[in-house]
Protein backbone atom coordinates (compact mmCIF):
# COMPACT_ATOMS: atom_id res chain seq x y z
CA UNK A 1 0.00 0.00 0.00
CA UNK A 2 2.73 2.47 0.94
CA UNK A 3 4.69 1.90 -2.28
CA UNK A 4 1.55 2.83 -4.16
CA UNK A 5 1.07 5.93 -2.00
CA UNK A 6 4.67 7.00 -2.69
CA UNK A 7 3.95 6.69 -6.42
CA UNK A 8 0.74 8.70 -6.09
CA UNK A 9 2.57 11.47 -4.22
CA UNK A 10 5.30 11.52 -6.87
CA UNK A 11 2.66 11.75 -9.61
CA UNK A 12 0.87 14.54 -7.72
CA UNK A 13 4.07 16.59 -7.43
CA UNK A 14 4.85 16.03 -11.12
CA UNK A 15 1.39 17.29 -12.08
CA UNK A 16 1.93 20.29 -9.81
CA UNK A 17 5.14 21.12 -11.69
CA UNK A 18 3.29 20.83 -15.00
CA UNK A 19 0.63 23.25 -13.76
CA UNK A 20 3.37 25.71 -12.87
CA UNK A 21 4.68 25.68 -16.46
CA UNK A 22 3.33 28.80 -18.28
CA UNK A 23 3.46 26.99 -21.65
CA UNK A 24 0.66 24.64 -20.48
CA UNK A 25 -1.79 27.57 -20.50
CA UNK A 26 -1.58 27.71 -24.29
CA UNK A 27 -3.34 24.34 -24.45
CA UNK A 28 -6.49 24.81 -22.39
CA UNK A 29 -7.76 21.27 -22.94
CA UNK A 30 -4.52 19.75 -21.65
CA UNK A 31 -4.39 22.28 -18.80
CA UNK A 32 -7.89 21.26 -17.64
CA UNK A 33 -6.98 17.54 -17.85
CA UNK A 34 -3.80 18.03 -15.78
CA UNK A 35 -5.63 20.25 -13.28
CA UNK A 36 -8.37 17.64 -12.80
CA UNK A 37 -5.84 14.81 -12.31
CA UNK A 38 -3.98 16.95 -9.76
CA UNK A 39 -7.23 17.81 -7.96
CA UNK A 40 -8.35 14.17 -7.87
CA UNK A 41 -5.07 13.03 -6.24
CA UNK A 42 -4.98 15.83 -3.68
CA UNK A 43 -7.19 14.22 -0.95
CA UNK A 44 -5.13 11.00 -1.02
CA UNK A 45 -1.80 12.85 -0.90
CA UNK A 46 -2.94 15.10 1.95
CA UNK A 47 -4.17 12.08 3.93
CA UNK A 48 -0.87 10.24 3.28
CA UNK A 49 1.12 13.23 4.54
CA UNK A 50 -1.06 13.35 7.65
CA UNK A 51 -0.42 9.63 8.16
CA UNK A 52 3.35 10.10 7.79
CA UNK A 53 3.36 12.95 10.33
CA UNK A 54 1.42 10.83 12.84
CA UNK A 55 3.66 7.81 12.19
CA UNK A 56 6.78 9.92 12.87
CA UNK A 57 5.17 11.20 16.06
CA UNK A 58 4.48 7.64 17.23
CA UNK A 59 8.08 6.62 16.46
CA UNK A 60 9.46 9.56 18.45
CA UNK A 61 7.13 8.90 21.39
CA UNK A 62 8.15 5.23 21.50
CA UNK A 63 11.79 6.25 21.54
CA UNK A 64 11.05 8.52 24.54
CA UNK A 65 9.74 5.54 26.49
CA UNK A 66 13.36 4.48 26.96
CA UNK A 67 14.24 7.74 28.71
CA UNK A 68 15.39 7.57 32.31
CA UNK A 69 13.33 10.64 33.24
CA UNK A 70 9.91 9.50 34.61
CA UNK A 71 8.20 12.72 33.46
CA UNK A 72 9.46 12.19 29.89
CA UNK A 73 8.19 8.59 29.91
CA UNK A 74 4.79 9.73 31.21
CA UNK A 75 4.61 12.39 28.50
CA UNK A 76 5.54 9.80 25.86
CA UNK A 77 2.80 7.41 27.08
CA UNK A 78 0.25 10.21 26.97
CA UNK A 79 1.39 11.13 23.47
CA UNK A 80 1.09 7.52 22.29
CA UNK A 81 -2.39 7.28 23.78
CA UNK A 82 -3.44 10.16 21.53
CA UNK A 83 -1.43 9.44 18.37
CA UNK A 84 -1.88 5.67 17.95
CA UNK A 85 -5.72 5.72 17.68
CA UNK A 86 -5.44 8.63 15.20
CA UNK A 87 -2.86 6.70 13.18
CA UNK A 88 -5.20 3.70 12.94
CA UNK A 89 -8.10 5.90 11.83
CA UNK A 90 -6.07 7.67 9.16
CA UNK A 91 -4.73 4.33 7.87
CA UNK A 92 -8.32 3.09 7.38
CA UNK A 93 -9.21 6.34 5.61
CA UNK A 94 -6.23 5.83 3.29
CA UNK A 95 -7.45 2.34 2.41
CA UNK A 96 -10.80 3.80 1.40
CA UNK A 97 -9.14 6.49 -0.72
CA UNK A 98 -7.12 3.80 -2.52
CA UNK A 99 -10.21 1.83 -3.52
CA UNK A 100 -10.79 1.86 -7.29
CA UNK A 101 -13.04 4.80 -8.13
CA UNK A 102 -16.43 4.23 -9.72
CA UNK A 103 -15.88 5.82 -13.17
CA UNK A 104 -19.46 7.12 -13.10
CA UNK A 105 -19.27 8.94 -9.76
CA UNK A 106 -18.56 12.34 -11.30
CA UNK A 107 -21.35 12.06 -13.87
CA UNK A 108 -24.75 13.72 -14.06
CA UNK A 109 -27.73 11.38 -13.83
CA UNK A 110 -30.94 10.65 -15.66
CA UNK A 111 -33.52 9.73 -13.03
CA UNK A 112 -36.79 8.00 -13.83
CA UNK A 113 -39.65 7.52 -11.35
CA UNK A 114 -42.70 5.39 -12.19
CA UNK A 115 -45.84 4.50 -10.27
CA UNK A 116 -46.13 0.77 -9.55
CA UNK A 117 -48.74 -1.09 -7.53
CA UNK A 118 -51.24 1.15 -5.78
CA UNK A 119 -52.89 3.15 -8.56
CA UNK A 120 -53.62 6.78 -7.64
CA UNK A 121 -51.82 6.47 -4.31
CA UNK A 122 -48.64 5.33 -6.10
CA UNK A 123 -48.83 8.30 -8.49
CA UNK A 124 -49.14 10.69 -5.54
CA UNK A 125 -46.07 9.10 -3.99
CA UNK A 126 -44.08 9.49 -7.24
CA UNK A 127 -44.77 13.23 -7.03
CA UNK A 128 -43.72 13.35 -3.36
CA UNK A 129 -40.48 11.39 -3.85
CA UNK A 130 -39.59 13.51 -6.87
CA UNK A 131 -40.17 16.63 -4.76
CA UNK A 132 -37.89 15.10 -2.09
CA UNK A 133 -35.15 14.65 -4.71
CA UNK A 134 -35.65 18.23 -5.94
CA UNK A 135 -35.12 19.52 -2.38
CA UNK A 136 -32.04 17.31 -2.04
CA UNK A 137 -30.70 18.66 -5.36
CA UNK A 138 -31.33 22.21 -4.15
CA UNK A 139 -29.11 21.58 -1.10
CA UNK A 140 -26.28 20.45 -3.40
CA UNK A 141 -26.87 23.32 -5.86
CA UNK A 142 -27.53 20.87 -8.69
CA UNK A 143 -29.45 21.90 -11.79
CA UNK A 144 -32.57 19.84 -12.56
CA UNK A 145 -34.22 19.65 -15.97
CA UNK A 146 -37.48 17.74 -16.36
CA UNK A 147 -37.53 15.89 -19.68
CA UNK A 148 -40.97 14.34 -19.55
CA UNK A 149 -43.77 13.64 -17.12
CA UNK A 150 -47.24 12.10 -17.16
CA UNK A 151 -49.73 13.61 -14.73
CA UNK A 152 -52.36 11.52 -12.96
CA UNK A 153 -56.00 12.51 -12.46
CA UNK A 154 -55.49 13.03 -8.72
CA UNK A 155 -52.61 15.52 -9.01
CA UNK A 156 -49.79 13.00 -8.82
CA UNK A 157 -47.35 11.75 -11.46
CA UNK A 158 -47.63 8.43 -13.25
CA UNK A 159 -44.00 8.88 -14.31
CA UNK A 160 -41.33 11.56 -14.54
CA UNK A 161 -37.89 11.65 -16.16
CA UNK A 162 -35.33 14.35 -15.34
CA UNK A 163 -31.63 15.13 -15.62
CA UNK A 164 -29.74 16.17 -12.48
CA UNK A 165 -26.56 18.09 -13.29
CA UNK A 166 -23.82 19.12 -10.88
CA UNK A 167 -20.84 18.02 -8.83
CA UNK A 168 -20.58 14.23 -8.27
CA UNK A 169 -24.34 13.69 -8.68
CA UNK A 170 -24.12 9.96 -9.43
CA UNK A 171 -21.95 9.31 -6.37
CA UNK A 172 -24.77 10.69 -4.17
CA UNK A 173 -27.78 9.32 -6.07
CA UNK A 174 -26.71 5.87 -7.28
CA UNK A 175 -28.13 3.97 -4.30
CA UNK A 176 -31.65 5.32 -4.91
CA UNK A 177 -32.33 2.80 -7.70
CA UNK A 178 -34.95 0.22 -6.78
CA UNK A 179 -38.48 -0.26 -5.49
CA UNK A 180 -39.64 2.29 -2.90
CA UNK A 181 -42.65 1.16 -0.83
CA UNK A 182 -45.05 3.53 0.94
CA UNK A 183 -47.41 2.58 3.79
CA UNK A 184 -50.06 5.08 4.84
CA UNK A 185 -53.80 5.83 4.97
CA UNK A 186 -54.85 7.29 1.60
CA UNK A 187 -57.03 10.42 1.63
CA UNK A 188 -59.81 8.40 -0.04
CA UNK A 189 -59.78 5.68 2.65
CA UNK A 190 -62.86 6.06 4.88
CA UNK A 191 -62.09 3.17 7.27
CA UNK A 192 -58.65 4.49 8.25
CA UNK A 193 -56.87 1.41 6.91
CA UNK A 194 -53.17 1.56 6.00
CA UNK A 195 -52.53 0.81 2.32
CA UNK A 196 -49.25 -0.28 0.75
CA UNK A 197 -48.16 1.09 -2.64
CA UNK A 198 -44.89 1.06 -4.54
CA UNK A 199 -42.96 3.08 -7.07
CA UNK A 200 -39.76 2.35 -8.98
CA UNK A 201 -36.75 4.63 -9.21
CA UNK A 202 -34.01 4.23 -11.81
CA UNK A 203 -30.83 6.33 -11.57
CA UNK A 204 -28.72 6.17 -14.74
CA UNK A 205 -25.30 7.83 -15.14
CA UNK A 206 -25.59 10.21 -18.06
CA UNK A 207 -23.61 8.78 -20.97
CA UNK A 208 -21.59 10.99 -23.27
CA UNK A 209 -21.26 10.36 -26.98
CA UNK A 210 -17.82 8.86 -26.34
CA UNK A 211 -19.38 6.35 -23.92
CA UNK A 212 -22.06 5.06 -26.28
CA UNK A 213 -21.92 5.15 -30.06
CA UNK A 214 -25.43 5.32 -31.50
CA UNK A 215 -25.71 4.78 -35.27
CA UNK A 216 -28.30 6.85 -37.15
CA UNK A 217 -29.39 3.74 -39.08
CA UNK A 218 -30.39 2.09 -35.79
CA UNK A 219 -32.88 4.83 -34.91
CA UNK A 220 -36.50 5.40 -35.83
CA UNK A 221 -37.59 8.96 -35.04
CA UNK A 222 -41.28 9.86 -34.84
CA UNK A 223 -42.81 13.26 -34.18
CA UNK A 224 -46.13 13.92 -32.51
CA UNK A 225 -48.09 16.79 -30.97
CA UNK A 226 -47.01 17.95 -27.52
CA UNK A 227 -49.50 17.74 -24.68
CA UNK A 228 -49.79 19.71 -21.47
CA UNK A 229 -49.45 23.41 -20.60
CA UNK A 230 -47.60 25.73 -22.89
CA UNK A 231 -49.84 28.02 -24.89
CA UNK A 232 -51.42 27.96 -28.29
CA UNK A 233 -48.71 25.95 -30.06
CA UNK A 234 -49.31 22.91 -27.82
CA UNK A 235 -51.27 20.15 -29.56
CA UNK A 236 -50.95 21.92 -32.90
CA UNK A 237 -47.22 21.57 -33.62
CA UNK A 238 -45.41 18.27 -34.13
CA UNK A 239 -42.60 19.23 -31.75
CA UNK A 240 -42.56 16.17 -29.46
CA UNK A 241 -40.06 13.44 -30.33
CA UNK A 242 -40.12 9.69 -29.91
CA UNK A 243 -36.87 7.83 -30.63
CA UNK A 244 -36.77 4.05 -30.94
CA UNK A 245 -33.40 2.27 -30.83
CA UNK A 246 -34.21 -0.64 -33.12
CA UNK A 247 -31.54 -3.19 -32.04
CA UNK A 248 -32.68 -3.05 -28.38
CA UNK A 249 -36.24 -1.76 -28.88
CA UNK A 250 -35.49 1.01 -26.37
CA UNK A 251 -38.04 3.83 -26.68
CA UNK A 252 -37.51 7.37 -25.41
CA UNK A 253 -39.91 10.27 -25.83
CA UNK A 254 -39.50 13.92 -24.94
CA UNK A 255 -41.63 17.05 -25.35
CA UNK A 256 -40.60 20.58 -24.59
CA UNK A 257 -43.67 22.38 -25.87
CA UNK A 258 -42.22 24.04 -28.97
CA UNK A 259 -38.67 23.08 -29.94
CA UNK A 260 -38.34 19.83 -31.86
CA UNK A 261 -34.54 20.22 -32.01
CA UNK A 262 -34.30 20.67 -28.24
CA UNK A 263 -36.58 17.69 -27.66
CA UNK A 264 -34.41 15.53 -29.91
CA UNK A 265 -31.24 16.55 -28.05
CA UNK A 266 -32.82 15.70 -24.68
CA UNK A 267 -34.22 12.39 -25.92
CA UNK A 268 -30.78 11.40 -27.21
CA UNK A 269 -29.25 12.15 -23.79
CA UNK A 270 -31.72 9.78 -22.15
CA UNK A 271 -31.31 7.13 -24.86
CA UNK A 272 -27.51 7.12 -24.54
CA UNK A 273 -27.81 6.80 -20.75
CA UNK A 274 -30.22 3.87 -21.00
CA UNK A 275 -28.04 2.04 -23.54
CA UNK A 276 -24.95 2.71 -21.40
CA UNK A 277 -26.75 1.24 -18.38
CA UNK A 278 -27.80 -1.87 -20.32
CA UNK A 279 -24.19 -2.52 -21.34
CA UNK A 280 -22.87 -1.74 -17.84
CA UNK A 281 -25.38 -4.18 -16.33
CA UNK A 282 -24.37 -6.88 -18.81
CA UNK A 283 -20.70 -6.48 -17.86
CA UNK A 284 -21.60 -6.38 -14.16
CA UNK A 285 -23.51 -9.66 -14.43
CA UNK A 286 -20.58 -11.31 -16.19
CA UNK A 287 -18.17 -10.14 -13.51
CA UNK A 288 -20.53 -11.27 -10.74
CA UNK A 289 -20.79 -14.71 -12.30
CA UNK A 290 -17.01 -14.99 -12.36
CA UNK A 291 -16.56 -13.80 -8.78
CA UNK A 292 -19.54 -15.75 -7.43
CA UNK A 293 -20.53 -12.70 -5.44
CA UNK A 294 -21.70 -9.14 -5.96
CA UNK A 295 -20.56 -6.03 -4.19
CA UNK A 296 -22.73 -3.22 -5.40
CA UNK A 297 -26.12 -1.62 -5.16
CA UNK A 298 -28.11 -4.86 -5.40
CA UNK A 299 -30.83 -5.96 -7.73
CA UNK A 300 -33.09 -3.14 -8.86
CA UNK A 301 -36.16 -5.34 -8.66
CA UNK A 302 -35.75 -5.63 -4.89
CA UNK A 303 -37.68 -3.51 -2.40
CA UNK A 304 -34.98 -1.23 -1.08
CA UNK A 305 -36.86 1.15 1.19
CA UNK A 306 -40.14 1.54 3.08
CA UNK A 307 -41.73 4.89 3.97
CA UNK A 308 -44.18 4.27 6.83
CA UNK A 309 -46.15 7.49 7.42
CA UNK A 310 -48.25 6.42 10.47
CA UNK A 311 -45.00 5.60 12.30
CA UNK A 312 -43.03 8.53 10.81
CA UNK A 313 -40.46 5.88 9.87
CA UNK A 314 -38.10 5.32 6.96
CA UNK A 315 -36.42 1.91 6.72
CA UNK A 316 -33.67 1.06 4.24
CA UNK A 317 -33.79 -2.71 4.00
CA UNK A 318 -30.36 -3.12 2.39
CA UNK A 319 -28.45 -1.90 5.41
CA UNK A 320 -31.05 -2.25 8.19
CA UNK A 321 -31.23 1.53 8.69
CA UNK A 322 -34.29 2.95 10.47
CA UNK A 323 -34.98 6.67 10.72
CA UNK A 324 -37.93 8.05 12.72
CA UNK A 325 -37.81 11.47 11.03
CA UNK A 326 -39.69 10.59 7.85
CA UNK A 327 -41.38 13.99 7.63
CA UNK A 328 -37.97 15.68 7.48
CA UNK A 329 -36.66 13.15 4.94
CA UNK A 330 -39.59 13.95 2.65
CA UNK A 331 -38.52 17.61 2.88
CA UNK A 332 -35.16 16.63 1.37
CA UNK A 333 -33.17 15.68 4.49
CA UNK A 334 -31.81 12.62 2.70
CA UNK A 335 -28.09 13.12 3.36
CA UNK A 336 -27.82 10.97 6.54
CA UNK A 337 -29.38 8.03 4.64
CA UNK A 338 -27.11 8.60 1.62
CA UNK A 339 -24.03 8.83 3.86
CA UNK A 340 -24.98 5.58 5.64
CA UNK A 341 -25.39 3.78 2.30
CA UNK A 342 -22.05 5.07 1.00
CA UNK A 343 -20.31 4.01 4.24
CA UNK A 344 -21.89 0.53 4.09
CA UNK A 345 -20.99 -0.19 0.48
CA UNK A 346 -17.50 1.26 0.92
CA UNK A 347 -16.96 -1.16 3.82
CA UNK A 348 -18.24 -4.02 1.62
CA UNK A 349 -15.76 -3.09 -1.10
CA UNK A 350 -12.93 -2.95 1.44
CA UNK A 351 -13.82 -6.46 2.62
CA UNK A 352 -13.88 -7.70 -0.97
CA UNK A 353 -10.48 -6.09 -1.64
CA UNK A 354 -8.99 -7.76 1.45
CA UNK A 355 -10.35 -11.17 0.37
CA UNK A 356 -8.98 -10.67 -3.14
CA UNK A 357 -5.59 -9.68 -1.75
Amino acid sequence: MFDRLDQIEERYEDLGRQLGDPSLLSDQKKFQTVAKQHRDLEPTVEKFREYRKLRDGVTEAKAMLGESDADMRAMAEEELGTLEPKLGTVEEELKVLLLPKDPNDDKNVVIELRAGTGGDEASLFVAEVFRMYLRFAEQHKWKVEVLSQTDSDVGGLKDVTAIFEGDKVYSQMKYESGVHRVQRVPATETQGRVHTSAITVAVLPEAEEVDVKVEAKDLRIDTFCSSGPGGQSVNTTYSAIRITHLPTNTVVSCQDEKSQIKNREKAMRVLRSRLYEVEAERIHQLQAKERKQQVGTGDRSEKIRTYNFPQNRLTDHRIGLTNHQLAMVMEGLLQPTVDALIAHYTAERLKAEMVAA
